[in-house]
């Protein structure tokens, strides 16, 4: 059997690029509204309520952390591909800002590059984190073509939620949080494990086809986040010693009209219930994020942490994920686990919990678009 961990037995071939696929953000105080304009496209949103959306970004300079760590997880990348015998350059594109997908496609053409592996810097089913990426390889693949430029293959690699590589580093993350607790209250502290919260009619339409009958997708978000968090809470009171912590999972970041519903209950929320509930203490573990970027910066350490101290609650907030090289070393497996499929041989494929290893190539009923149907790539 092949080891997708050992690059001397497999290689990368068939693919020839990595492209590192994400977000972007503002870089100063100038680029924020375009940046927002870029997010909100299509939807009318006047120029004044941008700005007042905007307020977070300004807060910390007009710039955005995520640029930063895209920078950081890229090094760490190439360092480790380096460090462990796979030639595989790695390439970096955003959906809403510089450097713009579109660019580095264009950028990867030009260098000859012919079948991309895609890591989306999301790690769970969804439209926002999954097919929306793929709507935007679709669209700048349709872009090279009217321009006359050679249109590489693009294959997404599967959700890497419950891979131990990005598993691993929560649960370390978690346990140092609770250790920066006063002592007193660690004990009886209580995890609230946080993602982004998305509308319920979204929710309830990811992931891939769970019943052919019924023809449509669904729950997959939810379900995702769920097992993470329960491995999670599991591994944590064996490292403590502490069974049945109590944990929730918990959401924040909500940006949509009010009288649509969202997934809840969204974290401040969830904190004043804790106090109300005689909580000792509560460590919010961002179990929804790659990096530490504005909606952890903002949503998390200044909003929900101000919300805790206004209660006279103690929190604390995990760490997430990052550039961690048990992640970077889980992309470079990855890679060359989709890649020994992709050449026909059988591959081990590592998950943590109960749901398994995602599928490679996502169904064309996968995470519908809410609004209307709209070319994806690499989808069957």
């Amino acid at each position: 059997m092949s080891d997708a961990r050992n690059p001397s037995v497999t290689g990368a071939a068939p693919y020839d690029a990595l492209l590192l696929l994400s977000f972007g953000g503002p870089e100063g105080p100038e680029d924020v509204v375009p940046f927002l304009e870029n997010v909100t496209r299509g939807r009318g949103i006047p120029k004044e309520r941008l700005q007042e959306v905007g307020k977070h970004y300004f807060l910390f300079g007009g710039v955005s952390p995520i640029n930063g760590q895209n920078r950081e997880l890229l090094a760490a990348l190439r360092e480790d591909f380096a460090g462990h015998g796979l030639d595989l350059p790695v390439y970096w594109g955003n959906r809403n800002w510089a450097p713009y997908l579109v660019d580095t496609l264009r950028e990867i053409a030009a260098d000859g590059h012919r079948r991309i592996a895609v890591l989306a810097t999301s790690a769970y089913a969804g439209y926002s984190g999954c097919r929306q990426y793929r709507e935007n390889l679709a669209d700048a693949l349709a872009a090279l073509a009217a321009e006359g430029l050679p249109r590489p293959r693009v294959d997404m690699l599967r959700h890497f939620y419950n891979h131990p590589g990005f598993v691993e580093p929560m649960i370390d993350a978690t346990v140092a949080a609770l250790g920066r607790l006063p002592e007193e209250t660690r004990a009886g502290a209580r995890l609230a494990f946080t993602t982004h919260s998305i509308p319920d009619t979204m929710a309830e339409t990811s992931g891939a086809p769970d019943d052919p009958a019924r023809g449509r997708p669904g729950g997959a978000y939810v379900a995702q986040h769920l097992d993470v968090a329960r491995l999670v809470a599991a591994a944590v009171a064996e490292r403590t010693g502490v069974a049945d912590r109590p944990w929730e999972l918990v959401y924040q970041s909500r940006s949509g009209a009010p009288h649509v519903p969202w997934l809840e209950p969204d974290i401040c929320d969830h904190l004043e219930a804790q106090h109300a509930d005689d909580a000792p203490a509560v460590v919010m573990v961002p179990i929804g994020f790659v990096s530490d970027h504005m909606e952890v910066k903002y949503d998390l350490d200044t909003e929900a942490v101000a919300k805790a101290a206004e209660l006279g609650l103690p929190v604390a907030r995990a760490a997430t994920v990052g550039a961690d090289p048990r992640f970077t070393a889980a992309v470079r497996e990855l890679v060359l686990e989709r890649a020994a499929a992709e050449r026909g041989e059988p591959v081990t494929r590592r998950a943590l919990g109960t749901l398994g290893p995602s599928h490679d190539v996502c169904a064309a009923a996968c995470c519908p678009n809410p609004r209307a149907p709209r070319p994806a790539a690499a989808e069957r």
